[in-house]
């Protein structure tokens, strides 16, 4: 499948029963030649209502933290990222996802990856970085090492909202960020 038909694969999933609920599907959003790729967890009440990943309060410090390292959901190749979620759908009341809701929607995530081919990719969030890294391990476990999914370098780090509720670990999240930058520049160096 090509972009538009993962996309509309993903309007039209029924394989779950969040799409009962849903007033939107997440797909993902920014370039799709964008060399990072960020992925969070579930769609939140403000996701849901647009249908676009990370808005609200912490789109808006997912942003900044983009732009702080050069990267934005507008730009496009080294300048660029793109934004997903592990689920397409938001769980009822921002539940947490459920391992089958999440093994529904993996090959959705697997796909936009491929399709993408990022450099990096920033996991954001333990049902993230459970996901992607297939693991019970802790965020804090985790952090500060180069994780692979599907031969592309993982970053693990906090998500924004859990960033917002504790801004003391804000400067854990720069550091991840830092490991970010240096990871790609280390594999734009080696070519």
């Amino acid at each position: 499948m090509d972009w538009p038909q993962l996309e509309a694969a993903v309007a039209g999933c029924r394989a779950c029963g969040l799409c009962e609920s849903r007033r939107h599907t997440v797909f993902g959003a920014g370039s799709t030649v964008a060399d990072w790729m960020v992925v969070g967890e579930a769609p939140g009440e403000n996701e849901d209502r647009e249908g676009l990943p990370f808005v609200g309060a912490s789109g808006e410090l997912l942003d900044n933290m983009l732009r702080a390292v050069g990267r934005s959901r507008t730009g496009s190749g080294a300048q660029g990222a793109y934004i997903a979620n592990v689920l397409k759908c938001r769980p009822p009341s921002n539940r947490n996802p459920q391992p089958a809701e999440i093994a529904q929607c993996a090959p959705y995530l697997n796909r936009q990856v491929a399709l993408l081919q990022p450099k990096i990719i920033l996991a954001m969030g333990r049902f993230a970085v459970q996901s992607l890294l297939q693991t019970n391990e802790p965020i804090g476990k985790l952090r500060g090492r180069v994780h692979h999914y599907q031969g592309v370098p993982v970053i693990v780090t906090y998500h924004p909202a859990y960033l917002l509720r504790t801004p003391t670990d804000k400067a854990k999240a720069w550091a991840d960020l830092c490991l970010a930058l240096e990871t790609a520049a280390a594999l734009e160096r080696a070519g």
